[in-house]
């Protein structure tokens, strides 16, 4: 290297010139054939080969830059050393801080291939039920902490296993420093093995004001856009320290249910005449539940002889029951309730609000708009159908009521 030095100074054009001019040549000539080869690579090498290759992404065209960044950076580190008359502390620390240069390029271009990675797993059927963007997180993590070590040692001229043995006393701190990301590590496993959380699930955490579909599932958090298309941010770990309730079963089982009361005014209920029995013939649906309770409330007075001639003490058909018959009719006949699965018609304890009648059942589609167009539907009709039974619906006294009382 002293050879190739001398023989630079001793060039004719070179010999009449102060040192520090030659150096100042040397360096503009050596940064002159950095930056070309630079330019060869960039815009010749790189380009050729990417067109051989056939397939190009931005990802793609990211990595092969980090890449780039070494050819000048390693003509750099090595002509440092033939510039004359530089001092040799100069081209020592240049050429060091040109090398971690080179190894923090190289991870650079390591992460960008890892998310290229994960964006083409993205591409596959299964990825919303397998994420692995979590562990490349762990992988990057393991890289740039790799990556600090060895820039450390090369810019100190030390040994990595020096450094690597002095880690040992900060097992503590780092336990303390990463507390957050091995937390998140462990869920993130547990969270995938287990398939408790894909992307694209529709997932409820109250305590974190999130309800809405997972959008992302990293190594640190789950992103959540609700409803209102904001976005909530949840640390991984509290998914499994916490509850939270996932829509996936309703969505694959293909219905969505229905559980709604209406509030009869317990004043109306009464048992039919037998001229209303008569007119609720009218009620096609019910035909046959009139048919089977006139026969089973005939065979059970029968049975009670002459006592059962007495009104009070017969079996008679009310109009309560008589409704729920007809609820429980008119969802088996319409189409768009799922009647392969729970469908129930049912009184719950009365309240100081009226006796509940709830309709417990599932519609054909998990579609949130046609859920609630189907819902709308029945109730209209059911409220609206009501009176035909001589039912009213149970109402808190408004001020129209009270000004009908004072009027009367």
């Amino acid at each position: 290297m002293n050879d190739i030095q001398s023989n630079l100074s001793a060039l004719p054009f070179l010999s009449t010139l102060p040192p520090w001019t030659e150096a100042l040549i040397g360096l503009s000539l050596l940064v002159a054939v950095a930056a070309l080869a630079n330019f060869i690579v960039r815009r010749v090498i790189l380009r050729v080969a990417l067109r051989v290759i056939g397939w190009e992404t931005p990802m793609l065209r990211q990595i092969a830059s980090r890449l780039a960044n070494i050819v000048p950076a390693i003509i750099v580190s090595r002509g440092i050393y033939l510039v004359p008359h530089l001092p040799p502390e100069v081209a020592i620390v240049t050429g060091n801080v040109v090398s971690a240069l080179v190894i923090l390029s190289i991870v650079l271009a390591l992460s960008a291939a890892l998310n290229l990675g994960n964006e083409l797993y993205q591409r596959r059927p299964d990825a919303a039920n397998r994420p692995i963007k979590g562990y490349l997180q762990v992988v990057k993590i393991l890289l740039f902490g790799g990556a600090a070590i060895l820039i450390i040692a090369v810019l100190m001229e030390r040994s990595p296993l020096l450094l690597l043995s002095g880690l040992g006393a900060m097992a503590a701190v780092l336990m303390l420093v990463f507390k957050d990301t091995i937390l998140s590590l462990v869920a993130s496993v547990q969270l995938t093995s287990n398939d408790m959380l894909r992307v694209g699930d529709w997932i409820e955490m109250p305590q974190l004001n999130a309800d809405g579909d997972v959008i992302d599932i990293a190594l640190h958090t789950v992103k959540v856009q609700n409803w209102d298309k904001t976005i909530t941010t949840i640390p991984t770990h509290r998914l499994i320290a916490e509850s939270f309730k996932n829509w996936r079963g309703m969505s694959e089982s293909g219905g969505r249910r229905i559980k709604r009361s209406l509030l009869i005014d317990q004043n109306s209920i009464r048992f039919l005449t037998d001229d209303e029995k008569g007119a609720m013939r009218r009620f096609a649906l019910i035909d046959d539940y009139l048919d089977a309770k006139s026969g089973e409330l005939a065979d059970w007075n029968a049975r009670l002889g002459e006592a059962g001639r007495d009104p009070v003490n017969a079996r008679r058909v009310t109009n309560i029951g008589t409704f729920r018959a007809y609820v429980f009719a008119y969802l088996r006949a319409n189409a768009r309730i799922a009647q392969d699965m729970t469908l129930l018609v049912r009184q719950l304890d009365p309240t100081a609000r009226g006796l509940p009648i709830e309709i417990y059942c599932f519609t054909a589609t998990t579609g949130w708009d046609d859920y609630e167009a189907i819902q709308a539907d029945i109730f209209d009709h059911l409220l609206a159908i009501l009176p035909e039974f001589g039912l009213r619906l149970f109402q808190e006294p408004s001020g129209l009521d009270l000004g009908q009382l004072r009027a009367a």
